[in-house]
């Protein structure tokens, strides 16, 4: 691996902290989403459960809960004191699109590496020919003499863009999986806001027709 490391050239330093980098991005988004995954659900058909009951206790439970995004969600609009049905949206929507928008912490980094990865490979790819043609004489090519050490000069080479595609693509592989997840989340947001604005609308009413 060492031999490897260094007949890939220099780019191979920038190469090695582009990976370091996404794989500690891609660690804390796998944590991340191990975290919320196991109580999402739970918690948010806990929340609708007591709302149907009392929006009041459903607020406090949401308020407990808020250390996972659905129950900041949730806890957004029931947050507020006696809310028309169109503010009480307004904030569902508003708190969906911020939680949403945290989801998608490190993505540009995971992006940046996909991206930039195999463009320094090529680059070292590029250099390292250069370097082994320039070392190189026609009358050389013609005798044959330095066949081997060109040919071998040229596989070095290849080093930098192979580190660079595999760099990418296990990046992406791990970018491709958040955002069908953070697509997930949205659809979730989506069912169970629209369960809650149904429960408080009919709160609501029922309090506009008390005399």
């Amino acid at each position: 691996m060492i031999e490897l490391f260094k007949a890939g050239g220099w780019v191979m330093y920038p190469l090695a902290l582009m990976s370091v980098f996404a794989f500690a991005g891609i660690m804390e988004r796998l944590i991340f989403w191990f975290g919320i995954l196991r109580l999402e659900q739970k918690t948010a058909e806990n929340i609708l459960a007591i709302a149907r009951q009392d929006l009041k206790l459903a607020a406090q439970v949401a308020e407990q809960s808020v250390k996972v995004p659905i129950g900041r969600f949730l806890y957004a609009p029931l947050a507020l004191e006696s809310p028309e049905p169109d503010l009480f949206r307004l904030a569902l929507e508003s708190s969906a699109d911020e939680e949403l928008a945290e989801m998608l912490k490190g993505e540009k980094l995971l992006e940046s590496t996909i991206t930039i990865a195999p463009l320094f490979g090529l680059l070292g790819t590029i250099t390292g020919l250069l370097v082994s043609f320039s070392s190189l004489k026609i009358g050389d090519v013609a005798a044959n003499s330095k066949s081997g050490s060109l040919t071998q000069g040229i596989g070095e080479a290849l080093i930098a863009t192979a580190t660079g595609l595999i760099i990418a693509v296990f990046t992406s592989i791990f970018h491709r999986l958040f955002l069908a997840l953070q697509d997930q989340q949205a659809k979730l947001f989506n069912r169970f806001g629209n369960q809650l604005e149904l429960i408080y609308r009919q709160h609501w009413q029922r309090i506009q027709s008390r005399p």
